[in-house]
This record gives structure tokens, C-alpha cells and sequence, in this order.
């Protein structure tokens, strides 16, 4: 009971937190080590003490995602510093006019996820693109991380045929392929995207609406009177990023990112070079907002990894597994609270699969309905405000905080695929 206690207030606090502001450096593992002590983990002595528990985490998740979030941060800094990404939204602005610079970011974070970009590479891909845009439109620019987060991790991330791990995860365990079930996932991505671009278009008009427009940081670039490159010098980096992780993803799984993004950053070097306005100072700040990103989100993980090793952790799981009723409604619920739990859409697959997968399969569970389930709902309840997707892109890449900008986050991230989640079951139940 006290470790519970422990597990459900050491994560609400995180939550609180982060909310508030405070520096998750700090936050993450205090939370933790309460979480620690009301478990009974030894904080030192042992092998599988706090310390090396929470450090595994921080530094595992380090060693897999580091040069991902090094060349993301460069090839974001690159765009910017060139004037490539300026160019880009300028020219996209001149063609579908500035009421449609929110559908030009959902639609290009979406095209990038889709095609096999990590959504964490995505964001910081995008974001130059979309501070552009949101300005030349005059838009509030709290509005950002959701417009990203709504392309990337709602509607593409989990539907049949993604490249994303959430998509790929269930294979290992189910035996299908990554097309599981496309025909309902065509229906409720597409109900996803239109439900979740209208309520992203009545949020930001009735901001704006309200008085809301964009507001400059001392963290933008400053604009000045400069030669831009030709627009299309914007746009043939992120194509090479694209297809370069589309045709190398099954043969070189995660590596390709490191390849699809160091091909974008040769790219854009090389055909932007004479327009680099001081490509020392790019290099630096890139270095700089990649180490704090990849912290921020690493310290979120540390918590994760010290949450899983505690027996509340572990009754959690197992309750969640033998919740009663229909197969496909105990599956997404177990999934989607143990996804909460550890703030990652993947770690709750990780975690549930190898339960879930053997348990409802020996029950009659048609294996491609288990997959696109378990997919979809991972991508719900993992975005709540400790989330380390969440955090980076709205502190670490948008300089925001969660009060102005996890609102409309949440709606799109959290509600959105909930609501397309039991879409999924009812159409699976009723045919």
C-alpha cells in the first residue's frame, strides 16, 4: 500500500512540477527518490540500488537517442540560421495564404513522421518552419508545440504502415506486420485528422479572436535585412531526410535516422553554405539545445526506470492485464495507463505486450485487432505533462512553458487519440 502511495504521489508531484516550471533535472529524480524510499529500494547499497537504477535509465536513454537529437538540433539550427526555413514559409505562405499556416505545419511534421523521421527529430526539423509561419500569420505562438505534436504523434505515429516504433513494437510480440488491421486504421486516422486539425483551427481563431497575437522571445532569431535563398533550398534537405529514413528504416532500423538527418545536414550545408549568417555561433546553440533536450527528456526516463522496478509497479501491471469484459477494451486500458505511468508510448508497450500479447491471444483475440489497439492506445495517456516528447518540445525546442502551451497539447495528444482509440475498439466489436 505505501508503495502505491508512493508510486501514484511521486508521479503526481512530477507532474505538478513540471507544470510549474521547475527544472526536471531537479524534479525527476527528487520524484523518484520518493518513489524509491516508499518501495524500499536501498539508495546505495546493492547493485539495484536507486542511484544505478535511475542513472541506467537517464544514460540508456542517452546512448540510444544522442547523435538523433545532435543532428535534429543542428539541421533545425542549420534551417534557421541559413534563412532556408524563412525562405520555405515565406513561399508556402504566398501559395495557400497565411490562414493556412497551421494545416502547412500539421501537414509537414505529419509527412516527416510518416516517413519514418523520429518525432522528436521531427519537432526540432519543423519548428523554424513553424515560428516563421506563425509570425508571417501573426498567430499565437503557444499554439506551436500542439500544431507539432497534432502532425506527429496523433494520427501518423500509430496508424498501419508508420515507421515509428509504436507502430513496430507489436510485431516482436503478435506475430503481424506493420499494416495490422490497416483498413480500421485508414478509417480512424483519417477521423483523427479531421476531428483533431477542427479543433486545433477553433482553438487558435478563438484566440485570436480574443486578442491573441504572436509575441516575440529573446530566444527567436533576429530578422534582418538579408539575401534569402531560393525556397526550394528548404525544402530539398527535409526530402532527403524523408527518404532517406523511408528507404533505409527495415535495414538499418534506428541507424537510418542517423543517416536520413546527417544526409539533411550535408545537404542543406552544402547547397545553403554562403547564406550561413555565423555557422560557428549555429553549431554551438545546436550543440547546446540538443543537450539540454536529450537531459530533459533522459531525466523524465531515469523516473520511469525506478517507477517499473517497484512492486506497486508490478501489481499495476498485472491488475491492468485481467481486467474483465471485452479483450480489446482490458488491452487498451492496461496499455494506456502503464504508457501514463512511464511517460513513453513505447515503454508501455514494452512493458504490457509480453502479458497482454500471450494472454488475449490464448483467449481468441484476433492478433492484427490486438496490435492496432495496443499501437493506438499508446499514443494517448504517454502524453500526459512529464512526457519527455512533451517536455523537450514545449520547453526545450518552443522556449514555452506547460501553462501557456499543454492546454491545447493535451486536447490533441491526449483526448484526440482517446476518443480515436475507442472509434477503433467499436468498429473492431461491431464488425
Amino acid at each position: 500500500m505505501i508503495s502505491l502511495i508512493g508510486l501514484v504521489g511521486g508521479l503526481g508531484l512530477l507532474i505538478w512540477l513540471t507544470i510549474r516550471g521547475m527544472n526536471l533535472f531537479i524534479a525527476a529524480p527528487l520524484c523518484a527518490l520518493i518513489v524509491a524510499l516508499t518501495s524500499g529500494l536501498p539508495v546505495f547499497a546493492g547493485d539495484s540500488n536507486f542511484v544505478a537504477t535511475y542513472m541506467s535509465g537517464f544514460t540508456g536513454f542517452i546512448a540510444s537517442w544522442f547523435f538523433m537529437f545532435l543532428l535534429g538540433a543542428l539541421f533545425g539550427k542549420f534551417m534557421e540560421d541559413t534563412g532556408a526555413a524563412d525562405a520555405l514559409s515565406k513561399w508556402i505562405i504566398s501559395k495557400i495564404g497565411y490562414k493556412q499556416a497551421v494545416f502547412a505545419v500539421v501537414a509537414a511534421c505529419a509527412i516527416l513522421t510518416y516517413g519514418g523521421v523520429s518525432v522528436f527529430v521531427v519537432a526540432f526539423s519543423v519548428y523554424p518552419m513553424a515560428l516563421s509561419l506563425f509570425k508571417d500569420a501573426n498567430l499565437p505562438r503557444r499554439f506551436i508545440p500542439a500544431t507539432m505534436a497534432f502532425g506527429s504523434v496523433t494520427f501518423t505515429m500509430t496508424s498501419a504502415g508508420s515507421p515509428e516504433i509504436q507502430n513496430w513494437i507489436p510485431i516482436k510480440y503478435l506475430g503481424t506486420s506493420p499494416y495490422a488491421a490497416w483498413e480500421v486504421s485508414l478509417v480512424v486516422a483519417i477521423f483523427m485528422a479531421l476531428f483533431g486539425y477542427w479543433w486545433l483551427k477553433r482553438m487558435v481563431g478563438k484566440a485570436v479572436l480574443a486578442g491573441e497575437v504572436f509575441e516575440a522571445k529573446p530566444e527567436d532569431p533576429e530578422i534582418k535585412e538579408r539575401e534569402y535563398p531560393h525556397p526550394i533550398t528548404g525544402f530539398i534537405p527535409l526530402l532527403v531526410v524523408l527518404l532517406l529514413s523511408f528507404f533505409l528504416h527495415e535495414s538499418l532500423a534506428q541507424l537510418a535516422l542517423i543517416v536520413a538527418l546527417g544526409g539533411g545536414v550535408l545537404t542543406l550545408m552544402t547547397i545553403n553554405f554562403k547564406y550561413f549568417q555565423n555557422l560557428s555561433t549555429a553549431v554551438n546553440l545546436g550543440t547546446t539545445g540538443a543537450l539540454l533536450a536529450i537531459g530533459n527528456t533522459a531525466a523524465v526516463v531515469g523516473f520511469g526506470a525506478i517507477a517499473k522496478t517497484t512492486t506497486a509497479f508490478q501489481d499495476t501491471v498485472e491488475v491492468m492485464t485481467q481486467i474483465p469484459g471485452n479483450e480489446l477494451i482490458g488491452a487498451a486500458i492496461a496499455v494506456s495507463v502503464i504508457a501514463g505511468l512511464t511517460g513513453s508510448a513505447s515503454g508501455g508497450q514494452a512493458i504490457a505486450l509480453p502479458l497482454v500479447g500471450p494472454h488475449y491471444i490464448d483467449q481468441g483475440v484476433d492478433p492484427e485487432e490486438l496490435h492496432r489497439i495496443v499501437s493506438i492506445s499508446s499514443g494517448a495517456l504517454d502524453s500526459l505533462p512529464h512526457n519527455g516528447y512533451v517536455v523537450t518540445t514545449i520547453r526545450a525546442i518552443c522556449h514555452e512553458t506547460h501553462q501557456r502551451a499543454y492546454g491545447p497539447m493535451a486536447a490533441l495528444t491526449v483526448a484526440v487519440p482517446l476518443i480515436g482509440l475507442m472509434f477503433a475498439i467499436a468498429l473492431f466489436i461491431i464488425f
